[in-house]
């Protein structure tokens, strides 16, 4: 490569207030991740736990919004955990983030070195893959292809790996696909309760696109469907309400 530039594009989030370093090919986080960090209901001084940070972006948002964070996040890629690190200097954030570089079913193993103690974070957030094994074609790119081919019971592992990690009435929250909600659910419904739905919806009438799952763990409260977030307008713009959230990095209420 004859720059930098020719591996990675240099990205603004919330209205120019981030900007980070994401690989041109492979996995890029996007208007999904801005969302996450908007939901989750951090305050000043929490511990907060990512699983798979990619290049930082929902960490940053979140740090950005919400000072004095602690924010402890497990990346397996190489490539992207660097890449977190780095993003969080260039955003005079790295006080916030600390990355772990890890598969984060090592995060449920005793003894390993290195990561998180279990029942020590307030929340805990993922942006996880999606695709199936078998299901979709794999992409060539190794990068995309890690963040994108997801095996039927990894889902379930993320879950559990995120309650384990929190106190007591603590947080889970992730986005994910609307048409895999019943999947989501059920990774949720054994371990989490006071659960939210909020969907995300490409425009009026139209069906979700995304949802955004929060769960309390040892609650008992019943699931709970959120009015959700229409995206775009008429003429194909954000709303306002979104464009609070990705410009100005406003929160996402998920109660």
């Amino acid at each position: 490569m004859d720059s930098a530039t020719d591996v990675f594009t240099d990205d603004g989030f919330l209205d120019g207030r981030l900007n980070i370093l994401q690989p041109r090919k492979g996995f890029r986080a996007g208007v999904d991740s801005v969302f996450l960090a908007a939901s989750v209901p951090a305050r000043p001084g929490d511990a907060v736990f990512e699983a798979g940070t990619g290049p930082g972006v929902a960490a940053l948002c979140l740090a950005a919004r919400v000072p004095d964070l602690q924010i402890t996040g497990v990346e397996e890629n190489p490539t992207y955990a660097m890449l977190a690190e780095k993003n969080a200097a260039r955003n005079t954030l790295s006080g916030s983030l600390r990355i772990i570089r890890g598969d984060i079913g090592s995060v449920l193993k005793p003894g390993i070195a290195g990561m998180p103690e279990q029942n020590t974070f307030r929340h805990a957030f993922a942006n996880p893959p999606y695709f199936e094994e078998g299901t979709v074609m794999e992409p060539r790119s190794a990068l995309r292809s890690k963040a994108h081919v997801f095996g039927p019971e990894d889902l379930v592992l993320w879950v559990k790996a995120m309650t384990a990690m929190v106190v007591h009435r603590g947080t889970v929250t992730i986005i994910y696909p609307a048409r895999f909600l019943d999947r989501l659910l059920m990774a949720f419904s054994s371990r989490l309760g006071g659960i939210r739905i909020a969907p995300l919806f490409p425009k009026a009438g139209a069906p979700a696109s995304r949802v955004i799952v929060q769960g309390v763990k040892g609650s008992r409260e019943p699931v709970r469907m959120l009015p959700g977030l229409i995206l775009h307008d008429v003429t194909g713009d954000f709303t306002v309400a979104a464009r609070r959230i990705l410009r100005k990095g406003d929160p996402f209420p998920m109660g």
